[in-house]
């Protein structure tokens, strides 16, 4: 079913199409393709928004290869990661190799892939196991289905986010041992700039202050979980359409309300904050629209 030894990376390949779609995210993308490239598995360490799912997809089109997405939660049990036998064909046929029904690690072995994990930190860590063994040996043997061989290309993409460790796990040092840690933080203001002007395509004005409200979110001690740039994205998108409802401009309350909308599910009140987030966020965007100075 494959080698069991990793295979280099069009590693130019991948940078070129990195470069084409991906802001002010250069530096990381050599990274990461060079160790994809060198046979390593890599774990990207970074907060929601920074583009990490974009830089993977750039990289595996660049490289040729599939990429297998996997949300990480406390419901991706190993079966759900491996696969398993269609019970009804089971039923009328008995455990063979053609009932077994893949799961993304399987598809990714087989196919050769990038298996990118979102929140790893989420996973139980009966399945962090699986994965750390497939790292090790690059096989895994299926009970009842028989010997899974990674394919030259397959690699491993472990994505966290470490400012958040509500409903996470603590992550084994062994995964760290196999793998290369490439940090991702937020872009600077003039990259987020413009993310959003070419995303939304919207005033320069709004765009300005929706940025800086969600740079704002970040810093301020009201909060312990700030926004990203999607948040500057759904602001501007909504007062656009806000705009059109009231045959009004973005500014006043249509900026407001967007912001509201946007922003508040998105950031997290720091513990002893008592007002409601609704009032934190409105005096986030209300200084965000003062003069770059004073904000």
């Amino acid at each position: 079913m494959g080698s069991t030894t990793a295979s280099r990376l069009d590693v130019g390949g991948m940078v070129r199409i990195a470069r084409e779609r991906v802001v002010a995210r250069l530096r990381e993308a050599e990274v990461v393709a060079a160790a994809l490239s060198a046979g390593r598995n890599v774990v990207l360490e970074g907060p929601p928004g920074t583009g990490k799912t974009t830089l993977l997809r750039s990289l595996a089109d660049g490289a040729g290869v599939p990429l297998v997405l996997v949300e990480g939660n406390a419901e991706l049990t190993p079966t759900r990661l491996v696969g398993h036998h269609d019970a009804s064909r089971v039923l009328s046929e008995d455990y063979r190799p053609e009932n077994f029904v893949p799961g993304p690690l399987t598809r990714a072995m087989t196919e050769g892939a990038l298996l990118y994990v979102e929140e790893f930190n989420r996973v139980p860590e009966e399945t962090m196991n699986v994965l750390l063994g497939v790292l090790s040996e690059r096989e895994m043997h299926v009970p009842r289905y028989g010997r899974v061989a990674a394919r030259p290309t397959f690699r491993l993409v472990a994505a966290m986010n470490p400012f958040d460790a509500v409903g996470t796990a603590r992550v084994t040092p062994a995964l760290y041992d196999r793998s290369c840690r490439v940090a991702m933080g937020y872009q600077d203001e003039h990259a987020e700039l413009d993310i959003v002007a070419a995303v939304t395509e919207g005033p320069a004005e709004l765009v300005t202050q929706a940025v800086r409200a969600v740079r704002i979110t970040r810093d301020s001690p009201e909060l312990r979980i700030g926004a990203s740039v999607r948040g500057a994205i759904d602001t501007v998108l909504i007062a656009l359409e806000l705009a059109v409802v009231r045959g009004t401009g973005t500014d006043g309350d249509t900026g407001l309300d967007a912001a509201l909308a946007a922003l508040t599910g998105k950031v997290t009140l720091a513990d002893g904050v008592t007002r409601p987030v609704e009032d934190v966020v409105a005096d986030i965007w209300r200084r965000a629209g003062e003069e770059p100075g004073k904000a």
